[in-house]
């Protein structure tokens, strides 16, 4: 029998400075004579930083009718998010909240973003992988607070955390300490540890709360968070390099288990992974591909009642059946705050589980014909003004819009652009010889139509140029032979053994040629070569430039860490915009580079 100790301290809502934690809001008066209550979930997903309205494809949205519409902005988010509140909400969020932000929020470590957050009454959200892109630490800054160890404080003083919980229950540490394992225990009471300690002795120790209890109308609401278990494979390695990330089915099992112990049977899974979707269909459609998100959603256990993810950006509300039979929500919002999924579902007071049939879902979009919160848009203002000298300062200019858009190869103008400012920023110091850029660290096109700032037309700006490269990766070099480069590119394409889920070129600079034929079996796709047109030979050695991300193994690209004599350059974004001032007025690069066989 559960102690009640444990019990009191649980639904008390009591928090622990290690991983494992839950929380609860307040006592509320309740109608005893019901036999349900109502609740309300308003849901975000991979928000990323965008306090202003977003431009171009990301800032529009197909709505229930069909029609392409203008959404998203943290202002527009607001009103609806008030319209669409009532006494019965929850507000909470499936990750990559911050994280390859605009600069208004970036600046300043996200910091602006998490604030407007809170404002806005999100109370508990799962982790994304981008909320690990400055590494462990500076996530956990960004929860408790304090100042930034480098920058120090933004304009407006002392950071003092989130205001809503970060939930992670498959991030877990890879060698705790007795003292962790300790802080685990008695963030759920020290009255019958037996049971608690043998589960976390197979589950291992969390390195963030896995689970988060509201109450509302009386009865408790368990969130579950947790985050895609790729997340090793697409973030800077060394910011991580203490945590290991469980399988996303297995962590949600025992976090359940960790609510059922207390009491708690209403469950939801928040999880930064999911399906892709037909393109066109209506948010409210069940149009997700299975994939990743269905897995998730179909194999977790059949005492959690409804499954909000992320992730995959896309938007669609679907039905799925659990281990047992029963049927459950399984659902999306987009992403860039462009749509707000609105839950609604009864609770049995008797049971304090959700009935399921009562579950109704809508993907509610963002659209801008509302008033924007007067609240909101000065906050978004103030926040625009301080970073405004650095956003609209000119850096360079081009002659027509370079966009991120893959030719055939899967190499782009703008990919192209950047390996070569990369390859300028590295030859001095680092002797680099060519450069690769990961496709999926080239967040947008450079655009040349002038912006509200003023620039006029052709000029590129500091945010601008931001916008493409957010990450602030360190640019590193390192020694490759010829047959290890060969390795990396070959790892480009599914079915080898570093398991890429989906090809993914890498950008070359303009001095470095190959072809590849996408049909010849794994290790002879990629033949043919050449720097500066000279053929490349697998025992020569190569000094390859890349962001720290590639070096560490991003992407799946382990080759990179077969690399030797690693020398550490300028930023990313640095070696962008320094390469755009140098170059004067620039026309977009043919990406003629990489050639196709059958």
């Amino acid at each position: 029998m559960m102690s009640r100790s444990l019990k009191r301290l649980a639904l008390a809502g009591a928090l622990a400075g290690s991983g494992l934690a839950l929380a609860a809001g307040p006592v509320q008066a309740v109608d005893r004579s019901a036999r349900t209550v109502p609740v309300r979930l308003l849901a975000l997903n991979d928000f990323h930083g965008n306090l202003e309205p977003p431009t171009g494809s990301s800032g529009r949205m197909v709505d229930e009718t069909g029609a392409t519409v203008e959404a998203g902005g943290a202002a527009y988010i607001a009103t609806h998010m008030a319209q669409l509140t009532d006494k019965n909400t929850l507000k909470v969020a499936q990750g990559d909240l911050i994280g390859a932000s605009p600069l208004i929020s970036a600046a300043y470590h996200d910091e602006p973003s998490v604030e407007f957050l809170g404002r806005l009454g999100v109370t508990a959200s799962a982790v994304g992988n981008h909320e690990f892109d400055e590494g462990y630490g500076e996530l956990r800054r960004i929860m408790y607070g304090g100042c930034h160890p480098v920058d120090g404080c933004s304009p407006a003083g002392r950071w003092k955390g989130a205001r809503y919980d970060y939930l992670g229950a498959n991030v877990l540490f890879k060698q705790p300490t007795g003292t962790a394992e300790k802080q685990a225990l008695a963030a759920f009471g020290a009255g019958n540890p037996t049971s608690l300690r043998s589960l976390l002795k197979d589950y291992g120790i969390p390195a963030l709360p896995p689970v988060a209890v509201r109450w509302m109308n009386g009865v408790p609401i368990g969130f579950i968070g947790l985050v895609t278990q790729s997340t090793p494979g697409i973030v800077t390695s060394e910011g991580i390099k203490d945590l290991r990330f469980i399988d996303e089915v297995k962590a949600a099992n025992v976090a359940s288990r960790l609510l059922s112990l207390v009491g708690v049977k209403a469950q939801v899974v928040l999880v930064h992974e999911g399906d892709q979707v037909a393109a066109g269909r209506s948010p409210d459609s069940c149009s997700a591909e299975p994939g990743a998100g269905t897995r998730i959603a179909t194999q977790v256990d059949p005492q959690i009642d409804m499954v909000l993810t992320g992730h995959s950006h896309q938007a669609y509300l679907c039905q799925v059946t659990d281990p047992a039979g029963g049927k459950r929500l399984f659902s999306q919002g987009g992403s860039f705050g462009r749509v707000i999924t609105k839950v609604d579902f009864q609770v049995d007071v008797r049971t304090r589980d959700v009935v399921r049939s009562t579950v109704a879902a809508d993907n509610q979009v963002v659209t801008r014909t509302v008033d924007p919160d007067e609240d909101t848009s000065t906050f978004v203002r103030t926040w625009k003004d301080r970073v405004k000298q650095i956003a609209d300062r000119p850096i360079g200019k081009i002659t027509a819009d370079i966009t991120n858009t893959a030719a055939p190869s899967g190499e782009s103008p703008l990919g192209n652009l950047i390996a070569d400012g990369q390859l300028a920023a590295t030859k001095t110091g680092g002797n680099a010889q060519i450069a690769l850029m990961n496709p999926g660290g080239v967040r947008a096109p450079l655009t040349y139509a002038g912006s509200p700032a003023g620039e006029g037309d052709g000029v590129v700006t500091y945010g601008e140029a931001f916008t493409v490269q957010p990450f602030n990766n360190l640019m590193q070099v390192v020694t490759l032979t010829g047959a290890q480069l060969k390795t990396v590119l070959e790892q480009q394409f599914t079915g080898g053994p570093n398991a890429q889920p989906f090809t993914k070129i890498l950008q070359p600079s303009s001095n470095f040629t190959y072809t590849y034929s996408a049909s010849a079996p794994w290790g002879s796709k990629v033949s043919d070569m050449k720097i500066d047109g000279v053929v490349v030979t697998d025992a020569q050695t190569i000094r390859v430039a890349a962001n720290n991300f590639l070096v560490g193994g991003g992407d799946t690209f382990q080759g990179f860490t077969a690399g030797t004599d690693l020398w550490s350059g300028p930023l990313d974004i640095d070696a962008f915009t320094d390469y755009l001032t140098a170059a004067g007025t620039i026309a977009p690069p043919v990406p003629d580079h990489i050639t196709v066989a059958p």
